[in-house]
């Protein structure tokens, strides 16, 4: 019996898929984990917002690093520098929250959140297999909009527009891991490290946003 080319075409392209699929939750697992890690070391070292600043501002550099070398080895160490950057930039913002009243069960409930809303919203995407990539638009419009809302509120200091700019990033993550697993499944992302990338900052941005929206209901900030 021959082999039908499509069929096994079809059959490479699922394997390929899983493949990236795999590696990508397996990296995600790692450099969140890594993050925690440099978090707590910043926690432990009481880091001042300015140096948080700065460790941002170079995780940003590194940013760009990571998408030139996604398709080399070099791609997974500058993953884990920009993964490690960003996670210990959040380690003044979590002593502060700490230091409110019931603030180690805020930033609990801003943990367990996001990973219930990224398993859900993750695995739905999988069990779907639907294609969101029409969503593309409307969230880069969003993105683009929250971005101008939030350098706005720089200057103007108003609370409900800080308010109504983190609603809407914990809606826009939503959507942006809906759209970027469907991505994967559907051969839109075929690199692992840039999947990783994508999904990593939509959990990071929810929980930062989650934390703050937690705490303001909460009353303590």
């Amino acid at each position: 019996m021959q082999n039908n080319p499509a069929v096994s075409a079809s059959r490479e392209s699922v394997l390929a898929t899983n493949t990236v699929l795999r590696n990508t939750y397996i990296l995600l697992s790692m450099t969140l984990g890594f993050s925690a890690i440099t978090a707590g070391i910043s926690m432990a070292m009481n880091l001042g917002h300015g140096t948080a600043l700065v460790l941002m501002l170079v995780s940003f550099g590194m940013l760009f690093v990571v998408h030139k070398t996604a398709e080399s080895s070099k791609g997974l160490i500058a993953i884990f520098v920009f993964t490690g950057l960003l996670g210990a930039s959040i380690g003044p913002m979590l002593n502060y929250y700490l230091s409110l009243p019931g603030g180690s069960m805020m930033i609990m409930q801003a943990m367990g959140t996001t990973a219930v809303a990224f398993l859900g919203l993750s695995g739905y995407a999988l069990t779907s297999q639907k294609d969101f990539s029409y969503m593309g638009g409307f969230l880069t419009v969003g993105l683009i909009v929250v971005v101008v809302a939030m350098v706005a509120n720089i200057f103007l200091h108003i609370p409900a527009l800080s308010l109504a700019v983190s609603s809407a990033i914990v809606f826009l993550m939503c959507g942006l891991i809906l759209f970027d697993t469907s991505r994967i499944i559907n051969g839109g992302e075929t690199n692992y490290i840039r999947a990783t990338v994508s999904l990593y900052l939509n959990i990071y941005n929810m929980f930062i946003h989650l934390l703050h929206l937690i705490s303001v209901f909460s009353g303590d900030d």
